[in-house]
């Protein structure tokens, strides 16, 4: 069966990251159309980079920190990326764990989930040209959650359209993963 995995962006300590990725895991969860399980960054400690060989030349690493993190990458078929937004961009501990692989990532789908003032938009728009370069198809539908509307005491509480657009990219993200499955195939390469 498909697996996506559903990404915390944030390792800040009282971040809202996680309740957000309860909210998408709950949500994806009935459906099934794929396995959904949260990956929380905050659980691998990476430092900054610390690979002596960028992983776009070797995906032999040195640390076991990043074999780790690539051993959990590899596992899934997509991913949904929930980020808030710092500064007008993602959060550095996520481009950071995204910069510590390249492999990967490969001919897989992703899909995004921001909040913040505005929603995250954004960090998400940044996020797309990464994913562009680690050879990821984005789909169009995101979520955009504003803390203004969609929290209550720091919980969240999304307005009732965000369910059906969280759904399609669900879809999206479970369809892209799936049309890319024999890329990923070993021998495909």
């Amino acid at each position: 069966m498909t697996r996506v995995a559903i990404i915390i962006g944030s390792t800040r300590p009282g971040r809202k990251g996680e309740a957000v990725a309860r909210w998408v895991h709950k949500v994806a969860s009935q459906r099934d159309d794929a396995t959904y399980e949260v990956v929380d960054l905050a659980e691998f400690d990476l430092p900054h980079l610390d690979e002596p060989v960028p992983a776009a030349m070797s995906n032999d690493y040195a640390r076991e920190h990043t074999r780790r993190w690539a051993e959990t990458v590899a596992s899934y078929d997509g991913f949904v990326f929930v980020t808030p937004e710092y500064n007008h961009a993602p959060t550095g501990a996520l481009k950071n764990a995204l910069d510590f692989l390249y492999h990967e990532w490969h001919n897989k789908a992703a899909g995004f989930v921001g909040y913040g003032l505005l929603g995250a938009t954004r960090a998400v728009e940044q996020l797309r040209l990464v994913m562009a370069e680690l050879q990821i198809a984005d789909v169009r539908d995101q979520i955009a959650l504003s803390l203004f509307t969609d929290f209550a005491d720091a919980e969240p509480a999304p307005a009732d359209h965000h369910e059906p657009v969280l759904h399609r990219m669900l879809d999206q993200v479970v369809a892209w993963s799936n049309a890319f499955a024999p890329l990923r195939s070993p021998g495909s390469r």
